[in-house]
């Protein structure tokens, strides 16, 4: 574990005096397990325009560093800022942990609210103004399709033509695609930034009752039902008031669809608690470790099922849909998963699976593992 390092006094007066806008750049270094100031930029000319020739010349091949560089953008508390955290491949091991460790400090010392983004970079094209431009670029990137956008894609994507000749190839079932409902849409996007540390997902069959041309939701139903059940208790009344004249043509429980269960903060001990036994269920968990030295939030991705308990199609659904909802994450979400696992009966969750299988350590070994 690492000490709490704390910023000398003449570091937390120059970050006052900066904040007031005077200032282009902070350089901050950690000497003697104190943050110091290591360098600083007056104003120049427009933020883009100083930023190559003020931030590369401070990178040092070997040396860690952060870099507080000043934007010309204001939100209500002053200027805005990009707080840069330099970590070059070739530094010690030992340097680049403290550094990590260290960057909620700085933030906190500067003030986070003034700091607008986050760049991290371990060569100097990363955090370079072009750099820069592709992180914003890769922020502001189109949203993720809705459930609706996705299914029209696939059906284009997946468009064959009819024509049977000897010349006709079968197409293969590439695996079912499942929409991700907005509550796990908005859960995986709070995974991404790291504000919560687990996700628990579940097929759900889509109902859909069809009056005439006017489809409606079986939850818009349902809220009807309990409006007319308040007025009128008796057991007829859900007949006589609301389905006869409604007069129900379809009832669609075709469509499927992936919904959040809870995303509960979860720490390792607490997984195999998470794993019901009764039904499948997809899972992310966000794990915090050092691996060779270096400091990790990776994400991991479990999909258990348990065995014979669910039926047959229960178990070949939530087996083809989950390679899609794996390639909406990584591709739509942009998250990055580090490790899929699948559980069954032959392979329950124990902390002795979890350290063995998923985490690659020896069970004896956890706790000097865990952060």
């Amino acid at each position: 574990m690492f000490l709490i390092l704390l910023a000398t006094t003449e570091l937390k007066d120059f970050f006052a005096k900066a904040r007031n806008g005077s200032v282009r750049l902070i350089k901050i270094v950690i000497e003697d397990e104190q943050l110091v100031l290591g360098a600083y930029k007056e104003l120049s000319r427009r933020w883009d325009k100083d930023y190559d020739s003020f931030v590369l010349p401070l990178l040092d091949e070997l040396q860690p560093c952060y870099i507080l560089y000043r934007l010309d953008t204001q939100n209500a508390q002053g200027y805005e800022w990009l707080f840069i955290s330099w970590s070059p491949d070739n530094s010690p091991v030992r340097l680049k942990m403290l550094y990590a460790a260290t960057r909620a400090t700085v933030k906190k010392e500067f003030g986070g609210g003034h700091v607008k983004d986050e760049l991290f970079g371990t060569v100097k094209e990363d955090i370079s103004l072009s750099g820069y431009q592709k992180h914003v670029s890769s922020y502001s990137a189109p949203a993720p399709l809705t459930a609706a956008e996705q299914e029209l894609q696939q059906i284009r994507i997946n468009e064959v033509k009819t024509e049977i000749s000897v010349e006709s190839k079968h197409q293969t079932l590439q695996g079912l695609a499942f929409p991700l409902q907005p509550e796990a849409q908005q859960a995986i996007r709070l995974l991404k930034q790291k504000k919560i540390n687990y996700i628990q997902l579940v097929r759900s069959p889509f109902f859909t009752i069809q009056f005439g041309l006017l489809n409606i939701s079986w939850t818009s139903v349902q809220a009807l039902l309990v409006q007319r059940l308040l007025v009128s208790p008796e057991p007829n009344v859900v007949l006589n008031c609301v389905l006869l004249p409604l007069f129900i043509q379809k009832l669609d429980l075709e469509r499927e669809t992936i919904d959040l269960v809870h995303t509960n903060a979860t720490e390792i001990a607490d997984l195999p608690k998470r794993i019901p036994q009764d039904s499948a269920r997809y899972h992310f968990f966000l794990y915090k470790h050092s691996h060779e030295g270096d400091y990790l939030e990776s994400v991991v991705f479990i999909y258990s099922m348990p065995g014979y308990k669910c039926s047959i199609k229960e178990r070949m659904l939530y087996s083809s849909c989950k390679s899609r909802l794996l390639d909406s994450v990584e591709q739509n979400f942009c998250l990055e998963i580090a490790k899929k696992v699948s559980l069954g009966c032959r392979h329950p969750l124990t902390l002795k699976f979890i350290f063995d299988e998923i985490l690659l350590l020896p069970y004896g070994r956890w706790k000097l593992w865990m952060v």
